[in-house]
């Protein structure tokens, strides 16, 4: 299914992503590619939806943040679409996303929201409310990160990077 230029190219990209102004071109050097190569890879991936999304981790501690929390709002599905937009351009949200709602928890919409402090993440949280007109939410802080890794689908110390 997989060719070994793909596998090489998952491989690459399941882990951090460098950060500089061309971190395809360094990530395709790494594995003895083109940038231009890696690129259509990717694209080719995409197209043949084996490779869905890029997912990225912010490490708030290290960025200046010591605060986030998971915002969980109670959104009308008709309305999920529209809010979740709204939501996804605040600059201070690094996630947003649709999850179905239980009998338990009502809540079907969610952000990752990242602040200096507990008390920033709720006026955040309200001015996106009063924003939305979304009333019914809650925020969870985090308190210990106990796992944040990528998933690994190839490991990297078996790829020849010059093959």
């Amino acid at each position: 299914m997989l060719n070994e230029r793909e596998k090489k190219v998952i491989a690459a990209i399941q882990g951090d992503i460098p950060i500089c102004d061309r971190p395809y071109r360094a990530l395709a050097e790494r594995i003895g590619l083109s940038e231009e190569t890696l690129l259509e890879t990717l694209t080719d991936l995409r197209r043949r939806d084996l490779v869905r999304r890029f997912g990225a981790t912010l490490r708030h501690q290290k960025s200046g943040y010591s605060a986030n929390a998971m915002g969980a709002w109670q959104v009308e599905e008709a309305r999920v679409e529209e809010v979740g937009q709204i939501m996804a351009t605040c600059r201070q949200i690094s996630h947003c996303y649709r999850r179905n709602p239980s009998e338990d928890w009502p809540y079907n919409l969610y952000t990752m929201i990242h602040a200096e402090s507990e008390d920033a993440c709720w006026d955040i949280a309200r001015g996106i409310a009063d924003q939305t007109a979304v009333e019914k939410f809650t925020l969870l802080f985090s308190r210990r990160e106990l796992k944040k890794t990528s998933m690994i689908y190839f490991p990297t110390d078996h790829i020849d990077e010059r093959s």
